[in-house]
C-alpha cells in the first residue's frame, strides 16, 4: 500500500473563549482528567513544561470502551492564533496508524468560539477504519471542557 496521509476534521461551536479553551490544552491538560473523567484518566507529563513547545505528554484515555495510552510530542504551539499540535509517538493509535497527528485551532467568534479538530494520519493498511470514533471523542471532550469551563465562570 502506497502511504498516503488522510485527514478527517469538525468544528465544536463552544460558549467559552478561544483563550480559556486553548489554554486548557496548552497549560492546564493535566486537569482533563477532573473535567471528563469517564474519557480521560490521566495526562502527565514526561519531559518538558506544560505549555512548552518539545514537551512529551502521556495520556490514559478511554477509546471504543477500551482503555488505550499514547506518548505525544507537543509539536507547535501558537498561542496568538490558539493553536496546539500533538504528535502521537507511541501507544495504542499507532496499532493501526503509520503516524498520527492531531491539531487543535479555537477560533474567536461574535459569541463563544469554534474548537477545529483536524486529524492527519497514515493508515498501515488499508481495511483500517478512518479514526470517526476518536474524532467523536474529541467532540465529547471539547463539549466537557466548555461545561467546565463555563461553569467556572459562573462562579
Amino acid at each position: 500500500m502506497a502511504s498516503q496521509v488522510e485527514k478527517l476534521e469538525t468544528d465544536v461551536h463552544i460558549k467559552a473563549s478561544a483563550e480559556q479553551f486553548h489554554d486548557v490544552f496548552c497549560s492546564r491538560t493535566h486537569h482533563l482528567a477532573n473535567v471528563c473523567p469517564e474519557k480521560i484518566q490521566g495526562v502527565e507529563i514526561h519531559e518538558g513544561e506544560w505549555g512548552t513547545e518539545g514537551s512529551i505528554v502521556f495520556w490514559n484515555y478511554v477509546h471504543d470502551g477500551k482503555a488505550c495510552v499514547a506518548k505525544e510530542l507537543v509539536e507547535a504551539i501558537d498561542t496568538e492564533n490558539n493553536t496546539i499540535t500533538f504528535k502521537v509517538l507511541e501507544g495504542d493509535l499507532l496499532e493501526h496508524y503509520k503516524s498520527f497527528r492531531i491539531t487543535i485551532h479555537v477560533i474567536p467568534q461574535e459569541e463563544g468560539s469554534v474548537a477545529h479538530w483536524t486529524m492527519e494520519y497514515e493508515k498501515l493498511k488499508d481495511h483500517i477504519p478512518d479514526p470517526h470514533t476518536l474524532l467523536q471523542l474529541a467532540i465529547d471532550v471539547s463539549h466537557d471542557i466548555d461545561s467546565h469551563l463555563i461553569a467556572q465562570d459562573q462562579q
